[in-house]
């Protein structure tokens, strides 16, 4: 599975491209594309691209995540992170946030 991930250009806050349509900060409402899916992941390229274009995120990309129990996992350490927040400071990111990401 699949999801598109950047960060936001305003601020620099991990983002991910939700099923709504917006960035959001969490990766809990991510728009999960299935693997092999190459429509839905050309549809998020394209959504990222467009918004790369228009100044509103960086560092644009795809990533590989597993759904378990309904909860979206990525499955590269960094992406796991950047979905937390610092792995020395829980008391810092979005693992420190009441509505914490699920992610870590």
């Amino acid at each position: 599975m699949k999801i598109l991930t950047a960060n936001r250009l305003a601020d620099g806050e991990a983002v991910w491209f939700a099923k709504d349509g917006s960035w959001a900060e969490s990766i809990d409402v991510s728009d999960v594309v299935a693997d092999k899916d190459k429509d839905g992941e050309a549809r998020l390229e394209a959504i990222g691209k467009a918004a790369f274009e228009n100044n509103a995120v960086v560092d644009v990309n795809l990533i590989d995540v597993d759904v378990v129990d309904g909860v979206i996992v990525p499955q590269r350490l960094r992406e796991k992170i950047r979905a937390a927040g610092p792995t020395n400071r829980t008391d810092l990111g979005k693992q420190a946030r009441p509505e914490a990401s699920h992610a870590a």
